[in-house]
């Protein structure tokens, strides 16, 4: 995994995938080169779904601030998940429900990814039932649609050596992502009493991410971000390159936007539905 946008990240990134304790048996035709087509930018149809990602072509690494219940660090969001959007912004959920695993936990510690495992357990949480249960919901949903992490992409395929890829590169991806230090370093700090501008938070983070984020709100205090990607190689090892998400947009008010700290005191609980005009994206 490598990135475009800050060179720095990327090699925090390759050092983190070399500690692996993955054994992701991707081909050497999967290697990036100066010829790797970037997803949703070639214009020929690419056969190798498992060094490209289609139809899942742009990913979204997305990112809860919950307070009510808190959860993870007061200093830190939390992961949501790793969703493959299409190239013109639809999406497909569920794509293979033969891999829906459960317990995740035990597969993760039958691969050796302990240290893994505890990073999770810190920064991957669930807001109102076990962490388990939304890992297995994010793979179920989002994971089993991203190509390059079906089992016809593994030499010597062990079961649930694509599960345990899948939340190595999103954890990865999420710590290359410090989305509450950039806005802290913009003087963007949670608070009961200030409010922010929806331009004011955006540059913050565009400035560190190379490309406009999503910003969500729930009764005008923010509490999701959404950052995209298109991708050259596969999801596993390829390269990253920020873009603007295609199909989803925020929803916060111009100015006058909450960042609650997650001391707050208040009882009020919001729902997790992804708006998209009528419908509703699974969390």
């Amino acid at each position: 995994m490598a990135f475009t946008n800050i060179a720095a990240l990327a090699t925090a990134s390759i050092a983190l995938l070399s500690q692996s304790h993955l054994a992701v048996a991707q081909s050497a035709s999967c290697l990036v080169t100066a010829s790797t087509p970037q997803s949703c930018q070639n214009t020929t149809a690419v056969a190798n779904t498992c060094c490209f990602n289609s139809p899942g072509g742009q990913l979204l690494q997305t990112q809860f601030w919950d307070t009510s219940p808190e959860t993870g660090p007061t200093n830190s969001w939390t992961i949501h998940g790793l969703w493959p959007d299409e190239c013109d912004g639809s999406y497909q959920e569920n794509c293979d429900p033969s891999r829906d695993y459960t317990d995740p936990q035990t597969i993760l510690q039958d691969f050796g990814a302990t240290s893994l495992l505890s990073y999770m357990n810190t920064y991957w949480k669930n807001d109102g039932a076990s962490d388990q249960e939304l890992w297995e919901h994010e793979w179920a949903t989002h994971g089993t649609c991203i190509s390059t992490f079906d089992t016809k992409c593994y030499a010597s395929y062990q079961t649930g050596e694509e599960l345990v890829d899948f939340y190595n590169t999103t954890v990865n991806l999420f710590k290359t992502l410090p989305t509450y230090t950039w806005l802290a370093n913009a003087g963007i700090t949670p608070s009961t009493s200030r409010t922010y501008t929806s331009s004011a938070i955006l540059a913050a983070l565009k400035a560190q991410h190379g490309a406009n984020p999503v910003i969500r709100c729930a009764s005008g205090s923010l509490d999701q971000v959404y950052y995209a990607f298109e991708t050259k190689g596969s999801t596993q090892t390829g390269e990253f390159i920020a873009v603007a998400p295609t199909g989803e947009s925020s929803n916060c008010p111009s100015s006058g936007i909450k960042y609650a700290p997650k001391t707050s005191t208040s009882k009020k609980r919001e729902t997790r539905a992804r708006r998209r005009g009528l419908g509703v994206r699974n969390m």
